[in-house]
């Protein structure tokens, strides 16, 4: 671990072994308050700094946490008020005219649950510490131990070790950072797969079934073996939230929260994409928990942690976890092409895709437009992109030797190699773990697919392992816009740079109101009966005015689907299988 200059003279006067206790008192949790108490053990030094994170790992944006606190006060071991100043937004500096232990206490604001950071209601609480638990440098590697008050009848789980009822202890900040904690009115289930074991703890109603999802998460946990040798826990927690409106997930050190509305959980897609999410977070197990990037080697919680290597953590982890699906039977290899499908689609139609690198996306991440015009037409995504440049890693190590070696063997190679909490991987790294595996250099693959803006050959990548891309749909008419029904109309939040509607001066803020003189309904009926080259006048509101454009449509050829081929050969059906670990589907 690195620390500051400043950071080792506050060491110089801290004892050598300490505790930092913590103690949240949730027993009023209507209004989203808690009250927090933090207690630093003695030190020496004239001021002793405590912070709260400006960021919490696996959001890649500054989220300026400190917002949730209020009434800071500070005081000595004998409950002696302290001076204390604010030196900056996350940064409270407590003075010290003796040796002391110091004790500060604030109220904390948590409403952000689809933050995934606090959220404390009169049902629950889900405390992630960056957002809850300030910290103090020089007690950073120290134990940790932490108390919870809670209203009666309420469960606390976290990746933690238990010290009994609602009480957590962990062997330093770090690991506290990295095992959120998930209290209230929950449903749970604890269940072993090998010698590692489970807990999934479900809050929020819904129609869910709690011992089918336990059932298929363990069949997740127990396909790992076929991508790691290992694995980096004991025991493993599954935080699931049954919401009314928010969805995500967040990976942790052996837990993960996962997030989706309540009414998913009712359907088969809804229920898929929990599965699926369930696979990318438990992935994320290895790939950025147990191993990632030199750059975030330790965590740094006061800024920007800048790396070109966040495509390898998001997308190489969703490229691995469709796959981990297929092995465990979670989804059938035709469900996995649909996945495909969509995949492909969506990077047809980023024309952003031609003017940023991956690698520019992982160092720029921390800015990433949350617009979907900006988004789409100027950036690519870290997690859809860097699955397609992990994709064209996998296929290109394939086929170069043989089919012996995969991008698995890379991964396993950087787990073993590169312990997060020793040291971090660089581009140079990965690089040599590629000539090392292969007997070639991939410096200047790497120059063409990742430190520049790359061009997918998706028929070049499908072929080999027996898939092919078809457009059942055909041809049809295309203006390259997209958007939602409004009061007035259709308002537009995306058009795709160089499209018709582009090319006409329609933009993400317009709506539309008519075509030619009819109003305009359902998006995707904009243009039925319309073939391309037809011209269509458009009218639409912008700034409250009505104003009007001709269109020419252009061609789409609709929306692409993967499928094998119709005679696969035998070497294409030996590529695939070595490539998804699972049999070639039948005809």
């Amino acid at each position: 671990m690195r620390y500051s200059l400043a950071a080792l003279l506050l060491i110089a006067g801290s004892p050598a072994a300490a505790t930092v206790d913590y103690a949240i008192d949730l027993t009023s949790p209507e209004h989203h308050s808690s009250m927090v108490t933090a207690t630093f053990p003695t030190t020496s030094a004239a001021f002793l700094d405590v912070r709260m994170p400006a960021w919490r790992t696996g959001r890649y944006s500054i989220l300026n946490l400190a917002n949730g606190v209020s009434d800071f006060v500070a005081m000595d071991g004998n409950g002696r008020p302290l001076r204390w100043q604010k030196i900056d937004k996350s940064t409270w500096r407590v003075h010290l005219d003796r040796p002391a232990a110091v004790n500060v206490r604030y109220a904390l604001y948590g409403n952000e649950l689809g933050y995934r950071s606090r959220h404390i209601d009169d049902s629950h609480a889900y405390l992630d510490a960056s957002a809850v638990l300030m910290y103090a440098e020089p007690y950073r590697g120290d134990d940790v131990r932490v108390s919870l008050k809670v209203p009666s009848g309420w469960q606390s789980f976290s990746g933690m070790e238990s010290a009994g009822p609602h009480r957590f202890v962990a062997p330093n900040w770090d690991q506290l950072v990295d095992s959120p904690i998930e209290t209230g009115i929950n449903t749970s289930r604890r269940f072993k797969v090998g010698a590692q074991e489970y807990e999934l703890v479900v809050w929020g109603k819904g129609p869910y079934d709690i011992d089918k999802m336990a059932s298929d998460l363990g069949r997740i946990a127990g396909a790992v073996p076929a991508y790691w040798p290992t694995y980096p826990f004991k025991r493993y927690v599954w935080m699931v939230h049954a919401t009314s409106g928010a969805g995500g997930a967040t990976e942790h050190r052996n837990s993960t929260v996962i997030q989706l509305p309540r009414a998913m959980f009712g359907d088969a897609d809804g229920y898929r994409r929990f599965i699926a999410t369930a696979a990318h977070e438990f992935v994320h197990t290895w790939n950025v928990k147990a191993y990632r990037n030199a750059a975030m080697v330790p965590y740094d919680y006061q800024k920007e942690n800048y790396t070109n290597l966040l495509w390898v953590e998001e997308g190489s982890t969703e490229y691995f976890s469709w796959p981990l699906l297929l092995r465990a039977g979670l989804v059938t290899p035709a469900e996995y092409f649909d996945e495909l499908s969509g995949l492909i689609d969506g990077n047809q139609h980023r024309p952003g895709r031609t003017v940023q690198s991956v690698a520019q996306a992982s160092w720029d991440e921390w800015i990433s437009p949350a617009d979907a015009e900006r988004s789409q037409n100027a950036w690519v995504n870290i997690y859809s992109e860097g699955q397609i440049v992990s994709w064209m890693l996998d296929l290109a190590l394939l086929q170069q030797t043989g089919g012996r070696v995969s991008y698995r063997d890379v991964h396993r190679v950087l787990y073993e190699r590169f312990p997060s909490d020793r040291r971090g991987f660089t581009d140079a790294d990965m690089l040599a773990v590629l000539q090392e595996l292969t007997g070639q250099s991939w410096v200047p693959w790497w120059a063409r697919h990742v430190t520049a803006p790359v061009t997918a050959d998706f028929n070049a990548l499908l072929n080999p392992v027996g898939l092919q891309l078809t457009y059942p749909d055909g041809p049809k008419a295309w203006a390259g816009w997209s958007g939602k029904a409004a009061e007035r109309g259709i308002a537009l939040a995306l058009v795709e740079r160089d499209s018709p509607a582009w090319v006409a001066g329609l933009g993400a803020g317009d709506t539309l109101v008519a075509i030619d003189g009819k109003p305009v309904g359902k998006i995707e009926d904009l243009l039925a009966g319309r073939k391309p080259g037809d011209v269509v006048t458009v009218s639409y509101l912008r700034r409250d005015e009505t104003m009007e454009k001709r269109v020419t449509l252009g061609t789409t050829r609709g929306a692409p689907k993967v499928v094998p081929v119709t005679a696969p050969t035998a070497a294409q059906k030996a590529l695939f299988e070595r490539w998804l670990l699972v049999p070639y589907p039948k005809a």
